[in-house]
């Protein structure tokens, strides 16, 4: 039977500690997984007429690349993964640096997916205007492929400026960039500027519809599907999937559907850490 490859969410959201952290990624590691993921969540917005449409996790989230480093200093062979991170907000020549200084330290085991971004209220926070940012977006992904090539480094447009320079570290290896989204132009967008998708699942009718898209824009590269039970909010259509009794059935429709890898995250419906990492072996029974 064929099935993509796997890897791990992690436990970054409601703050479950570090030895939450470290107990899943050294599990998906010794068992034979793929890569461990962990997604960015600047803030939950708590004003009183804010609408949870999404079904955003209420509680904090451990810093995506933080946890990253973390994770790879305990870890030996697990690619480590954004699913998404919002490069808007940072200066890229910075994010450049973080991204290339993990991907030295774990021996070139970074992935890098990145994304628009949406919640309004993160925006604000982080001073991002609301004019240009798409713009700003597409620039920033240009200055990080800028500092990731070769020295002297230069960088001139209309939101961005890196004088010439030399400027590391280098990533081991030319990273992979994954564009992430929902909506049809960020999908779009993912084709023409990244390396590749990352997608979260919230059904399979949104699901490959985005990879559609993706692939009617002229995207070839590798997809990974963020994905796992979720609770039932206005966003999910169909049966809850990607539970541990569906697991298998899940794996074998996202390689019909042409998927890379599918990151499997128990934490959206907190899932208690032992029950992952049980479920984390059976599953390792059945793969290759």
């Amino acid at each position: 039977m064929s099935y993509p490859e796997v890897g791990v969410g992690l436990p970054v959201v409601g703050l479950r500690g570090p030895d939450a952290v470290v107990e899943i990624a050294t599990a998906a590691d010794e068992l034979g997984f793929a890569a461990v993921s962990v997604f960015e969540r600047l803030l939950v917005p708590a004003a009183p007429d804010w609408v949870n449409h999404a079904g955003l996790p209420r509680q904090s989230a451990y810093d995506a690349l933080e946890t990253l480093t973390y994770v790879a200093a305990r870890t030996e062979r697990v690619r480590l993964h954004t699913a998404v991170l919002v490069p808007l907000f940072q200066q890229p020549v910075v994010l450049a640096r973080r991204v290339a200084t993990i991907d030295q330290l774990s021996g070139g085991r970074m992935d890098l997916g990145i994304a628009l971004g949406w919640l309004s209220e993160e925006f604000v926070a982080a001073g991002v205007p609301e004019r240009g940012r798409v713009a700003a977006f597409e620039e920033s992904v240009a200055v990080l492929r800028a500092c990731w090539g070769p020295d002297p480094v230069s960088f001139s447009g209309a939101h961005y400026t890196v004088p010439m320079a030399t400027l590391g570290p280098k990533p081991v290896v030319p990273l992979t960039l994954y564009g992430g989204g929902v909506a049809r132009p960020a999908i779009e967008r993912a084709a023409r500027i990244a390396d590749g998708l990352t997608l979260a699942h919230r059904d399979w009718e949104s699901t490959c519809a985005a990879i559609r898209w993706y692939h009617e824009a002229g995207g070839s590269g590798p997809i990974i599907l963020r994905a796992g039970p979720m609770k039932p909010h206005p966003m999910l259509q169909g049966p809850v999937g990607f539970t541990p009794d569906t697991i298998l059935d899940d794996l074998r429709r996202a390689a019909d559907e042409g998927i890379t890898r599918v990151d499997w995250d128990l934490n959206l419906i907190n899932t208690p850490i032992p029950d992952q990492v049980a479920a984390l072996k059976t599953l390792a029974t059945h793969l290759p």
